[in-house]
C-alpha cells in the first residue's frame, strides 16, 4: 500500500480518541513546542508581559451552525474565527486556541482532521496555536472553540463605555450575512453557496486592535449590526441613532430594490464586523488607523442622551427593527438530508451565547 493509500485509509476509518491524539501531537506546531505536551491533563501557555487573559468560547453544531454535507474545512475555519472574533473586540490579541470536538460514535476520522487543521490555520492567521481540546461522542458533529487573548487591562474596551457625542462606526460591510440569507431560497448550487458563505467569518483582529485604542466602547455584529446597536445602547445606558444611509451595504444587497428585504438583510446577522462608539475628535485618527491595519472604518451613526437603538430612514426616526440572530428564536430552515422532523432545529448562521 503506498503512503497515499495509507493516509486515505487512515481518513477514513472511524476516530479513536488515542489515535487521534497520537496525530494531533505530531501535526500541530503546539505538539512540539508547548509548555506542556500537547495530551496532558491541561495545556500551559506564556502571557506578555503586564497583559491580562480575555477568553471566549463558541460553539457550532450541525443541525444549527452548518449542514451535514458542509466542506470541514469550512467548519474549522469558522470555529476558530467566530471566537476570534469575540477577543478581537476587546481588542486582544490572540494567543491560543482550544478545540472540542462531538462527533458521533463511528464517525470518519479524516473530518475531525480537517477540522482541526483549518482550525489550526485560521489562528496561525494570528499568531494562535491549537494547544489543547477534548473530543467526545455525541449525537450530531459539534465544533467548540476557545480563544485565550492577552491584553493591558487599561486597554480593554467593553460595551459599556460609549458617551453621548460619540460617533458610532463599523468596520467592513454590513449585511454580508444577510445577503447569504437572501440567496437560500435558491436552488442547486447557488443555494450550497449560501450556506458555505454564512461560514466564512473573517475576524478583526487587527483592526480590533487599533480601534481599541480610539473607542470608548466595541462588541462584534455576530448577530447584526441591529441587535449589536441595543446590546450597546443597553450597556452604556445612552440611545444610538444608526444612519440607514450611511450603512456601507455589499453590492449585491444595495441592488435589491425593496427597502424592506433590504434592511431586513442588512440587519440579518452573521456579518461579524465589529460596531464602536469613537469621539468625534478622534474619528480621522481611527479611520487611518483601521487602514494601515488593512481595514476600513465607516461613520454609520451617533450617540446621544436617552436609551434605546433607533434607525434614521428617509421618513424618520424609527426604533431598530426586530432583527438579528437569536439562538434560541426562530429563523430560516435550510434543510438537509436528515430526517423531516430533525431539520425544524436547523436555524441560521453563528448565534452566540452571551
Amino acid at each position: 500500500m503506498t503512503a497515499a493509500a495509507r493516509r486515505t485509509d487512515s481518513a477514513s476509518s472511524p476516530l479513536d480518541e488515542r489515535a487521534f491524539h497520537a496525530w494531533l501531537a505530531h501535526v500541530l506546531p503546539s505538539g512540539s513546542r508547548g509548555l506542556l505536551p500537547l495530551g496532558d491533563d491541561a495545556a500551559a501557555v506564556s502571557l506578555p508581559r503586564g497583559t491580562v487573559p480575555v477568553v471566549s468560547t463558541d460553539a457550532l453544531v450541525e443541525g444549527t451552525h452548518f449542514l451535514r454535507s458542509s466542506p470541514p474545512p469550512l467548519v474549522g475555519r469558522a470555529a476558530s474565527a467566530v471566537s476570534l472574533s469575540d477577543v478581537a473586540a476587546k481588542g486582544a490579541a490572540p494567543v491560543a486556541i482550544f478545540l472540542a470536538l462531538i462527533v458521533p460514535r463511528g464517525s470518519p476520522r479524516g473530518w475531525a482532521e480537517e477540522v482541526v487543521r483549518a482550525a489550526e490555520a485560521e489562528g496561525a492567521r494570528f499568531g494562535a496555536h491549537v494547544i489543547g481540546g477534548d473530543t467526545k461522542p455525541g449525537p450530531v458533529r459539534a465544533v467548540v472553540s476557545t480563544v485565550l487573548g492577552a491584553a493591558q487591562a487599561s486597554s480593554l474596551v467593553g460595551r459599556r463605555g460609549a458617551r453621548p457625542g460619540d460617533v458610532l462606526v463599523t468596520t467592513g460591510e454590513v449585511g454580508r450575512g444577510g445577503v447569504a440569507a437572501l440567496a437560500l431560497s435558491a436552488h442547486g448550487r447557488r443555494r450550497g453557496q449560501a450556506v458555505a458563505d454564512l461560514l466564512r467569518v473573517n475576524p478583526r483582529v487587527r483592526e480590533g486592535q487599533v480601534l481599541a485604542r480610539y473607542a470608548h466602547a466595541m462588541l462584534d455584529t455576530s448577530d447584526g449590526l441591529a441587535e449589536s446597536a441595543r446590546l450597546l445602547a443597553s450597556a452604556s445606558r445612552v440611545r444610538l441613532l444608526v444612519d440607514e444611509a450611511a450603512l456601507p451595504l455589499p453590492v449585491a444587497l444595495r441592488k435589491v430594490r425593496s427597502a424592506a428585504r433590504r434592511r431586513a438583510a442588512a440587519f440579518y446577522g452573521g456579518d461579524y464586523e465589529l460596531l464602536a462608539a469613537v469621539p468625534p475628535g478622534r474619528l480621522p485618527s481611527a479611520i487611518k488607523a483601521v487602514r494601515r491595519a488593512g481595514g476600513r472604518l465607516t461613520a454609520v451613526g451617533s450617540v446621544v442622551r436617552g436609551g434605546g437603538a433607533f434607525v434614521r430612514t428617509a421618513h424618520g426616526e424609527e426604533l431598530m427593527p426586530e432583527a438579528g440572530w437569536s439562538p434560541f428564536g426562530r429563523g430560516p430552515t435550510y434543510g438537509d438530508a436528515r430526517p423531516r422532523a430533525q431539520r425544524a432545529g436547523f436555524r441560521g448562521p453563528h448565534g452566540t451565547f452571551k
